[in-house]
C-alpha cells in the first residue's frame, strides 16, 4: 500500500529526522512480552500469546501489566509490580530484541546521504542508552532522548523539542515518525511535520489514519520517497 498523505503534506522541506524507538525503529515486543509472561508463570498463570500483547507495547509498562495481570494504576500493588515488570525486562531487554530490518536501509540511506537523525523515545534512560548502544544506534545518532531526559514525557513536545536543539536544525525542517497517537500530538505540538508508521505496535482497535499526521506510511521505504534527501 503507498503512502497516505493528509491534504497537501510535504517532506520537501526536513532537514532532519526523529524517530520513537519501540514499534518504529526497533522491535522489543518479544522481549516485553517476555518479562510479562514470566511474571504470569511464576503465579501459575498460562502465559499468553504474544499476539495478545504486542498491541500494548505502546503503553509500556501499564499496558504490559493490565493485559498479563488485569491490574492498573491505582491498585495497592501496582508500583511494586510494575517495579518487578521493569527489572525483569530489564535483564533481558536485548534477548530478541533487534533493528527492524526494513529499517536498516533507511538508517544507510539517510547517513550516506548526511541527512541527522535522531531518537525520541517515552522509555527511560535506564533502558533506551544500553539498547541503543548494543544495537549500533547510539553512535549513529546525532541524538538519544529517553523518556525522563526532559522534564516531561510525549506527547509533550519537550523531549522532540530537545532532539530539534541536539541536532541544530529548526524544529520545523523536523519530521517526526512514530507507531502511537501521542508520538503525533508530540510531533505537530512541536511544530515538526509528523509520519504514522503503520507497522508498529500501533494500540489495540487503533485507527492510524485518525491520528492526524501528515503521512502515513506501512513500511519503512515509504519514508525516503516521502524525503528530498540531499
Amino acid at each position: 500500500m503507498s503512502a497516505v498523505l493528509n491534504s497537501a503534506a510535504s517532506l520537501a522541506h526536513v532537514r532532519a529526522v526523529l524517530f520513537d524507538l519501540d514499534g518504529t525503529l526497533i522491535d522489543s515486543a518479544p522481549d516485553l512480552a517476555g518479562a510479562a509472561n514470566e511474571m504470569r508463570i511464576e503465579r501459575g498463570l498460562d502465559p499468553l500469546p504474544y499476539e495478545a500483547l504486542r498491541p500494548m507495547v505502546g503503553s509500556g509498562a501499564r499496558g504490559m501489566l493490565g493485559r498479563a495481570l488485569d491490574i492498573a494504576p491505582g491498585h495497592a500493588d501496582f508500583e511494586l509490580l510494575r517495579a518487578d515488570f521493569l527489572d525483569r525486562y530489564e535483564r533481558r531487554m536485548l534477548r530478541l530484541t533487534a533493528v527492524f530490518d526494513a529499517m536498516q536501509p533507511v538508517l544507510h540511506a539517510l547517513s550516506t546521504a548526511a541527512m541527522p537523525w535522531a531518537i525520541v523515545t517515552n522509555k527511560a534512560e535506564r533502558f533506551a542508552l544500553p539498547m541503543t548502544r548494543a544495537l549500533g544506534l547510539f553512535e549513529q545518532a546525532g541524538a538519544v532522548i529517553g523518556g525522563d531526559t526532559t522534564p516531561h514525557a510525549k506527547p509533550h513536545p519537550g523531549p522532540l523539542l530537545e532532539a530539534a536543539r541536539r541536532l541544530g536544525i529548526a524544529p520545523d525542517q523536523c519530521v517526526y515518525i512514530g507507531d502511537d497517537e501521542r508520538d503525533v500530538q508530540a510531533g505537530r505540538a512541536a511544530g515538526m511535520a509528523t509520519v504514522a508508521a503503520g507497522w508498529g505496535y500501533l494500540g489495540q482497535g487503533a485507527d492510524v489514519e485518525a491520528w492526524g499526521a501528515d503521512i502515513v506510511i506501512n513500511e519503512p521505504a515509504q519514508l525516503l520517497k516521502e524525503l528530498v534527501l540531499p
